[in-house]
């Protein structure tokens, strides 16, 4: 355990330092808000982004506004981390979901070096852990030994009930990070109602293993949710055309409810430095937030 939070900590100060110089200095903030709070309204200005128009007030005929948005003095991060059977996949000695607990860990001691509020829930068709959110670093050493000694009861997924039960726990408009392989079916509904009631950031876990089917001809294959066990003719083209195309498909879906709801997409590689991927995804969100501020 002593290990793991000291590898945790040498990260976050990777990120920081990484941030810092990046930014010149002007990084205030992983997780600055877009101004989550209504103040007022303001008339139009060439450059306003449309969608922040008071529609309301405008239809009054003085004129077309905006609203205007104070930042919440205090900022509540709440991660969320699937802990299904196939996060278990990984090349070498990093399965997805050791890649997703570390990231956790150092999101969670990031948050709480910001005084924010930080709280987490792991699951699987079931909720698995759920820490409610709170401030201070301790908070965070909980988190990360939580993590640590979290053994799933399930190994099934269900990413639409996952998602509910955060809709149901965090009412507050909230920045919150969304991190799973996606390996699933019927979720879209409720991913579109998370991005459009919060601040969210998908982090889409990948291995390379899943992308580079090898064809060993006809081979038992374990499905690590079900634990069954069937036998697939991996040579064959026509099931390597379905696979791959399954698999792009899957992760295209993804992307596309990223974009058309604002929320921020990262996919990372299980056998790839994600403390760099992390830093350029904060910068890109301290970009947006000075454009839309």
């Amino acid at each position: 355990m002593k290990e793991l939070v000291q590898k945790l900590r040498k990260y976050e100060i990777r990120i920081r330092k990484a941030v810092t110089s990046q930014m010149q200095g002007d990084f205030h903030s992983v997780f600055k808000g877009t101004g989550l709070e209504f103040d007022d309204v303001r008339a139009y200005q060439y450059g306003d982004d449309v969608r922040s128009i008071d529609w309301n007030v405008s239809a009054k005929g003085h004129g077309t506004f905006v609203k205007t948005y104070r930042e919440e003095k205090e900022q509540s991060v709440f991660l969320m981390l699937d802990v299904s059977g196939s996060q278990t996949i990984g090349t070498g000695k990093q399965q997805k979901l050791d890649v997703g607990k570390e990231i956790c860990g150092v999101l969670a001691l990031s948050a709480a070096r910001q005084q924010s509020q930080i709280g987490i829930v792991c699951f699987s068709d079931q909720k698995e852990k759920y820490i409610k959110p709170s401030k201070g670093i301790e908070q965070a050493y909980t988190i990360i030994k939580a993590l640590n000694e979290l053994e799933p009861k399930s190994s099934k997924t269900n990413l639409a009930s996952g998602i509910k039960l955060t809709l149901d726990i965090i009412k507050r408009r909230s920045i919150i990070l969304l991190i799973s392989d996606f390996i699933d079916v019927n979720y879209e509904k409720e991913l579109s109602t998370l991005a459009k009631r919060h601040d969210l950031i998908v982090i889409q876990l990948l291995d390379m293993r899943e992308r580079k089917l090898p064809g060993l001809g006809i081979v038992p294959v374990l499905d690590k949710e079900t634990g069954k066990t069937i036998w697939l003719n991996t040579s064959g083209e026509e099931f390597q055309k379905k696979y791959f195309a399954q698999y792009s498909e899957n992760q295209e879906k993804v992307v596309r409810i990223c974009q058309k709801y604002q929320a921020n997409y990262l996919a990372i590689q299980t056998n790839e430095d994600y403390v760099l991927q992390l830093v350029n995804l904060f910068r890109l969100r301290n970009k947006t937030t000075k454009k839309s501020a």
